[in-house]
Parts: structure tokens; sequence; C-alpha cells
């Protein structure tokens, strides 16, 4: 693979952690928002779930296609159109909200157009990472982890940011992701330079048999790292849909205070991605330590969410640990993803996993929003039973050796 050294200035690593800011916010942002929406705009909390379901779906599906797409064509060709999206999205949810009184069904419109376009911009900064760091393990993994960190520092940002633009303006968050998209491109227009690739890309019917390929060899760790990323953001986006509910409903918590408390275990979690984003350091061993004692913290702390959810302190406790234990696991998925899939691949494989990460958010605040009244205790139970049997699925298929030998073979 000839490729021609870039140089990748901070500019360049500031300019990619502005998009996994940028798409968080643009989701996680609406979750604080979201009983104050279903007062001004008369739905119900499964509706107003909805709002976060509909940008996930539509990523789901589109995922995999932007990642083809920026394997054959280049990362910044799908960026910068995606991001485009993403802000034309903001604005019909917001107008549609501020002009018309029944905003709903345009509100859904709006977020599905944002999903399209965050399915061309955030899933493709992984690979992206990869192409400006070619075979550099140690600064993939590292640079991957301060990526993490900016979805999770996001995720942080989120409840504040969005309870205080509610506090002006309910319908705020939403022109707030347009303002914010803008500035991610203009970062990416100027400071981000795809390194050039003087090989032609491959053409359909071969890269397809590539894939085919790819995934018959490592399917089986593959497919589990896809599962990982299921569950775990599935958990986390259930979780949060709770706490929101949970801290307005029965400890009379609202507004900007509400925020700052539904970022306390955000917070936690934000600097556990950092933290082993720092220490994976591209080792393979390592990277499924991580994963295997994160998956038992998040499963043995996430059975007891339900049975203190009357008690405030223990609640954020408990959720603070699951946080911690997601926070360490999102870059190890990360980089075992990026870090062992052939460049002419890379953009397709890893889109499949965010596919599978995006299905977690698509289906957590739906889910909790028809089990959290009866059935809440039991449905943590679940995640904390399903966290330990995807353990063993872990220890049984992400095989260190195997995975090693493949990368020497090609």
């Amino acid at each position: 693979m000839d490729q021609e050294k870039v140089n990748v200035s901070v500019w360049c690593i500031v300019s990619l952690t502005s998009i996994p800011l940028i798409m968080t916010l643009g989701n996680s942002m609406l979750i604080p928002v979201l009983p104050i929406l279903e007062d001004k705009v008369g739905i119900t909390s499964f509706q107003s779930s909805m709002i976060i379901t509909s940008y996930s779906v539509a990523a789901i599906f589109l995922i995999p296609v932007a990642g083809y797409l920026s394997d054959r064509f280049g990362r910044r060709m799908v960026i910068l159109p995606s991001l485009i999206l993403a802000l034309i999205g903001g604005l019909i949810a917001g107008f549609a909200s501020w002009k018309m009184d029944d905003p709903y069904a345009m509100i859904i419109a709006g977020r599905i157009i944002q999903g399209i376009g965050a399915a061309g911009a955030m899933p493709i900064v992984l690979p992206l990472v990869g192409d400006l760091y070619q075979d550099d393990d140690e600064k993939i993994s590292s640079t991957l982890g301060i990526i993490e960190t900016s979805n999770t520092f996001g995720k942080v940002l989120s409840p504040i940011l969005g309870s205080i633009f509610a506090a002006f303006l309910w319908f705020l968050p939403f022109f707030s992701i347009s303002a914010l998209s803008l500035i991610s491109i203009v970062l990416i227009f100027f400071f981000v330079k795809a390194p050039k690739d003087d090989d032609e890309p491959l053409k359909l019917k071969e890269f397809l048999r590539n894939t085919k390929k790819v995934f018959k060899e490592e399917g089986k760790w593959l497919y589990t790292v896809f599962l990982n990323g299921v569950l775990v953001m599935l958990i986390l986006f259930s979780m949060l849909f709770f706490l929101s509910e949970n801290l307005e409903k029965v400890h009379d918590i609202k507004g900007i205070k509400k925020g700052f408390v539904l970022a306390i275990p955000l917070l936690l979690l934000c600097i556990a991605s950092f933290i082993s984003g720092r220490k994976i350091k591209g080792n393979i061993g390592r990277i499924k330590k991580i994963i295997i004692a994160s998956l038992i913290a998040m499963s043995v702390s996430i059975v007891f969410v339900g049975f203190t959810s009357k008690k405030l302190i223990l609640l954020l406790v408990v959720t603070s640990i699951v946080g911690i234990a997601i926070g360490a696991l999102l870059p190890a998925l990360d980089t075992i993803i990026t870090d062992n899939i052939r460049k002419e691949l890379r953009g397709t494989v890893s889109s499949f996993y965010s596919s599978a990460r995006f299905i977690g958010v698509a289906a957590g605040p739906p889910i909790m929003s028809l089990v959290m009244k009866n059935y809440l205790n039991a449905s943590y139970i679940t995640a904390g039973v399903l966290g330990f049997i995807l353990l063993f699925v872990v220890l049984k298929f992400i095989k260190v050796e195997d995975i090693e030998k493949n990368n020497e073979m090609a």
C-alpha cells in the first residue's frame, strides 16, 4: 500500500474530535429536555423516546453505505456532506418546534435527516484515524482513546448544555446542533488532510469478495465486538433515559440542576475512556483484559440501578460504576476493530460496528419507557445476565493468538 505520509497536527486531531463531540451532543443533549418536550408538544414518554430513536434508526441502515463510500471515494468526501445534512436536520426540527402548532412529525423528520448525517460523519472518523497513522498501533490506539473521550465528553456536556439551552427556549437545543455542525464543517475542511492513496480503489465485486472473506476468517471475534457495541450502548442510553425521568419524577430535580446531576456518571465515563485509551497501546492482550474487566464491572453494577432508584446517592454511585465500566470498554472496542482490519476494508467493517452501537442507542430509550413502570428491576437484572453471557462469548471467541496471526499474514 503506497501512501503518502501526512503530518497529523494538533488542529487535525481537534477537528476529528469535534465530530463525535457534536454528533453525541446532537443526540444526548435532548435526553434531559424530553420531559419538557412531552409537556410542550403534548406527547407521551414513548413518543418522546422516538426523538432519540428516529435519529439512531436512520443511522443504523446508512452507516454501512457510508463506510463503503468512504473506502471507495475517500473519508472527507463522505464526512463533509454528512455534516451538512446534520446541520439541515437541526434547522428543520428547530423551526418546526418554533413555528408549528403540532411540530412532532417535522421534528421526527428533522431528526431522521440528522441521523443520515450522523451515519456519514461519526463512524468514518475511526477508519480515518487508522489511515492517518497507518501502521503505528500505539498512536492509533492513543488517538482513538482521545476520539472516544471526545464522544463521552459530549455525553458529559449534553445534559448540562441541553438543560441550559432549554431554560432559555425549550427548542434551542435543536438549533444549537446546527451551529455546532457548522463549526465542525469548517474545522474538517481546513485542517484534516487524509493521506494520498496511490492504489486504485477496489472494484465493487472484488470489494464484496474481500469483505466476505474478512467476515469468514475473522467473523467470530468481529461479531463478538459488534454484540458488545449493541449491549453497552443499549444499557447506557436506557440508563440515561431512566435517570432523566427518575430525577424529575422521584427526586424533583429539574432544569439545569438535573443536567449537572446527570453529568456525574457521564464525567466518570469520560475519564475512564481517556485512561483506557492511553493504556491500550495497540496491545491485543491488554485490550481483551480491559473488555473482560469492564464487562464484569458493568454486569454486576447495572443490576442494582432499579433497587437504588429512590435513594439518590446510591443511585449515582451505581450508575457511576456502570459509566466507568462502559468508558473503559469503548476505546478497547474501537481499537480492536480499527487496528486489525486492512485499510481498504477498514471503513466498511468499522461501519458495521458503528451500526451495532446505534442499534443499542435506538433501542434503549423506547425499551426503558415501556418497562420502567412495572418491570424496572427485572429489566436491569436481565441486562446484567446478558452482560455475563457476553463475557463468556468474549472469552471463547476473542483469541489473541489468532488475531495476531491473521495480522502477520495480511
